[in-house]
């Protein structure tokens, strides 16, 4: 059970890596790069929140529910529900408002968008089965006392 939760562990962590990848190529990229992708977060704000910051948020609370689940703490359900949160106000917020958007879901999904399947009810569907699965191998099992055990 340890070895199921430490894979699973490793695929919130590398999710994380992966949804945070763009903003962290575009301050890798250099200075023109990150100005112009500071410029696009700029104007796609949702709820007076800049989605840079949601962006962030959402990487680091799976990356937090990584490091939890590895360790056996039911709390990681929560942080991966807090994340899963962040990134579904993310990705509806995104959906299809920006050049930035846009190139995100061409670049990471050409082979999925080609199949016809919205890849963002794709992506949020099989997240969501990560957070049943995070849900079932966080919870603390309980050690039955048998009948015979004395204390």
């Amino acid at each position: 059970m340890k070895l199921l939760r430490w894979l699973l562990a490793l695929v919130v962590l590398a999710y994380a890596a992966w949804l945070v990848w763009p903003l962290a190529a575009s301050l890798l990229g250099g200075q023109d790069m990150a100005i112009e992708r500071a410029a696009v977060e700029a104007s796609d704000k949702g709820a007076n929140l800049p989605l840079g910051v949601v962006w962030i948020a959402a990487a680091a609370l799976y990356a937090l529910s990584a490091f939890l689940l590895g360790n056996g703490n039911p709390r990681a359900f929560v942080a991966y529900l807090l994340g899963f949160a962040a990134d579904a106000f993310l990705k509806i917020a995104l959906d299809g408002r920006s050049a930035a958007a846009q190139a995100d879901v061409a670049m990471r999904s050409t082979a999925v968008a080609e199949s016809g399947v919205d890849p963002l009810w794709l992506i949020l569907g099989g997240l969501a089965v990560v957070g049943v699965l995070v849900f079932a191998l966080s919870r603390r099992r309980k050690r039955r006392r048998s009948l015979y055990e004395t204390a």
